[in-house]
């Protein structure tokens, strides 16, 4: 049954077909499809869908047929969230626009009298017939000192800036924000979820004794099966993508800091630390150096023991993400210093940070969630102007915090209402292209400013009459009306050169 889109409820089940856009967010129940998400995100690429993923609406359904739940319809979605954005960020002012107003304030008092001033001294020297030449000098200076110029600078800018950031999957909450943004000095990236993926993956299987090594996978994964730790579904889709079967592991046993020990095909598996197997009375044949090597380099390894002989090494590691070296190292090439802040240990997130070419002391490792606030105030207290880039729940207290915070769109809801820019994807370059487009729009409102004090400075004496009495030339008040026209549009165009601004990366 086709339905209006506003008819749809949160609940329903909804069919999407190929070459139709979603209509509301929503959960995939069945089929798969490639999703077409540019609208949102800024990525050109397809994202495939499949069930248990989320789908955005008014986004492109490419190649498949889905059925999906509506979770979230009108006002609630993701779509009209943007909307709601980009034009609180369009309608408001930032403190430079402030600084106009105030001007503006003095200067149209200002101008007022000084045209009346011009009618008296025309009126009392000027040639005949001089009230006419009183009046039309009075109302060139009044026409051309029109300051609609300056109140256009900024508005103009900001809403061409904001809504550019909109394009490439940057939410900038304010005209506040977006001038902050271009003073930033320090950058703090939160480890987990944000420079890295969140979830650990297996990266590297070490047989020994004479072990192959889709055998200690096929006995680490099904010893795993029924395993509720997070590092369980590492192994499990490490052995799932080489394809590798597994067997109902028997008498399982969870032992808590340690690993977990079961029965697989008739023979006594034990998996986890270094304590276990020491425990077990199991010798690690030189497997602690290559278990000490590994976490070294920020994995967590994970040894595997057979009827009391070990087998072989796993590590585990939450990977960067694609795009994070690139978007560190564009940060430092702004000028930018960045900070590493996690939880983690600080073996791990010294290894992280020399993935990024971070040098130790910009790694801020062993912090707790309710430390994150108090590290951004210490460099806010040593003159730093900071922004704090993260996802979880965990970082609302230091995105508030920061001078700007910065939140990931897969993020905790907490984290997108607690930051003042949302990167609508997971994509660290987002960042560049946040403060990349803040400095280039203050550079044109300041242009802006300039050209608009410009006209009135040079122009009010012409329309005055300051050149008569050399040129006979005074100014005709069609004349100064095209002039003061001609500066509202050159501002209003200048503003428009923001619509060429394209990330430096290659993000979008």
């Amino acid at each position: 049954v086709d339905l209006p889109v506003e008819d749809v409820q949160v609940g329903d089940v909804l069919v999407v077909r190929p070459g139709e856009k979603i209509p509301v967010d929503g959960v995939v129940l069945s089929g798969s499809s490639t999703v077409d998400e540019s609208m949102l995100t800024g990525e050109s690429m397809p994202v495939l869908k499949q069930p248990g993923d989320e789908v955005a609406g008014a986004t492109l359904n490419r190649t498949g047929a889905f059925r999906m739940r509506a979770t979230r319809v009108g006002r609630d979605t993701v779509l009209a969230h943007i909307i709601r954005l980009v034009e609180e960020a369009q309608g408001s002012k930032a403190p430079i626009q402030r600084l106009a107003d105030l001007i503006a304030a003095y200067f149209v008092p200002a101008v007022i009298a000084l045209a009346m001033l011009t009618f008296v001294v025309w009126l009392a020297f000027g040639p005949p017939p001089a009230f006419t030449r009183a009046l039309l000098a009075f109302v060139s200076v009044l026409i051309i000192a029109c300051p609609c110029a300056m109140g256009l600078a900024t508005p103009t800018a900001i809403m061409v800036g904001t809504g550019k950031g909109a394009e490439f999957g940057v939410l900038i909450r304010s005209g506040a924000v977006l001038e902050r943004a271009h003073r930033l000095r320090t950058v703090v990236l939160d480890k987990t979820g944000t420079v890295t993926q969140g979830r650990p993956v297996v990266t590297d299987v070490v047989p020994a004794n004479g072990a192959q090594p889709d055998e200690v996978l096929h006995l680490a994964a099904s010893v795993e099966r029924v395993s509720e730790h997070p590092l369980a579904e590492a192994v499990l889709q490490r052995a799932k993508e080489a394809g590798v079967t597994l067997a109902e592991p028997t008498a399982f046993e969870a032992l808590t800091g340690r690993g977990v020990a079961a029965t697989v095909d008739g023979r006594q598996v034990l998996f986890g630390n270094a304590a276990l197997l020491a425990e077990r009375g199991v010798g690690l044949d030189g497997l602690d150096a290559l278990a000490n090597a590994l976490a070294q380099q920020g994995k967590t390894p994970m040894l595997l023991a057979v009827d009391g002989r070990p087998q072989g090494v796993l590590a585990a590691q939450d990977p960067l993400k694609p795009t994070a070296r690139e978007a560190v190292a564009a940060l430092r090439a702004l000028g930018l210093d960045v900070y590493l802040l996690t939880g983690d240990n600080r073996r791990t997130a010294e290894a992280v940070g020399r993935q990024l070419s971070l040098p130790s002391d910009r790694v801020l490792a062993e912090v707790r969630p309710d430390q994150k606030a108090q590290m951004v105030a210490q460099l806010q207290q040593a003159g730093q102007i900071v922004a704090m880039v993260g996802d979880g729940i965990n970082d609302a207290p230091a995105l508030a915090q920061a001078d700007v915070g910065i939140a990931m769109g897969s993020g905790t809801d907490v984290a997108l209402e607690t930051a003042d820019i949302t990167l609508m994807t997971g994509d660290l370059r987002g960042i560049v292209t946040a403060i990349a487009l803040s400095r280039q729009t203050m550079r044109v409102i300041k242009q802006n400013l300039f050209w608009a004090f410009f006209y009135n400075v040079v122009l009010i004496p012409v329309a005055a009459g300051v050149l008569y009495p050399f040129a006979a030339l005074l100014l005709n008040p069609m004349l100064a009306a095209l002039a003061m026209a001609f500066s509202s549009v050159s501002v209003v165009s200048n503003s428009l050169r923001l619509r060429r601004f394209r990330p430096t990366h290659g993000q979008g």
